[in-house]
């Protein structure tokens, strides 16, 4: 099930990006580039703005928060680790990504937020980054609901769970790329190719 929600607040002007809601069986959207002084691969905001309030605990219980990754490129992902399609499909093509980054991988960071504060704690998030060779690669924040529904809002994130089967959630899939100053400069569908990231997250990290 694929439905396109028209862009909205967190700050980022994209030329025809519209949101993908996706679930397990669901789809996803190419996006639009619109001219930048920067040549970014993925859609670029005309006017980049400060990303929203992001502070969670990860799947080991340490708290991130996402202004005490200033001076890195960050892409902040939405997910969740009992989805089979497009969750998988974004994570393989980050690990595809930081493995072509070579040197310049450290000068990101990888931040997916769950989507599914029923289905992921430290257990299965564990699992997943595992099967998904992203152990240590990769911050997984995770909550209770009250705390991700926040977090959702912020970020313009829709989650739900899907009528005909709770284990599935229906989710916003795209990829925010955001500076090292700390704002939101690119969104990427979820099935970015991995060369948009290697390509970009240099320009991130020098802004």
């Amino acid at each position: 099930m694929t439905t396109r929600l028209k862009p909205a607040a967190v700050g980022v002007s994209i030329v025809l990006l519209a949101l993908v809601i996706a679930g397990c069986g669901g789809g996803s959207s190419e996006t639009s580039q619109s001219n930048a002084t920067v040549s970014f691969l993925g859609a670029t905001a005309k006017s980049p703005k400060p990303a929203p309030p992001l502070s969670l605990e990860d799947s080991l219980g340490r708290r991130l928060n996402l202004r005490s990754l200033r001076g890195k490129a960050v892409l902040v992902t939405f997910i969740y680790t009992h989805c089979t399609d497009v969750c998988p499909l974004i994570v393989s093509h980050l690990h595809a990504a930081q493995d072509e980054l070579g040197p310049n991988a450290k000068k990101l960071q990888i931040v997916a937020v769950s989507t599914d504060p029923r289905g992921d704690d430290p257990r299965t998030v564990a699992a997943f980054l595992r099967a998904h060779q992203m152990t240590g690669r990769m911050r997984y924040l995770i909550g209770s609901r009250p705390q991700l529904e926040g977090v959702w809002r912020a970020w313009n994130i829709v989650a739900k769970a899907d009528p005909k089967n709770p284990d599935f959630v229906e989710h916003s899939a795209l990829i925010y790329g955001i500076s090292a100053s700390g704002k939101i400069t690119t969104l990427y569908p979820a099935n970015f190719k991995p060369r948009q990231i290697v390509h970009d997250v240099p320009l991130l990290a020098a802004q």
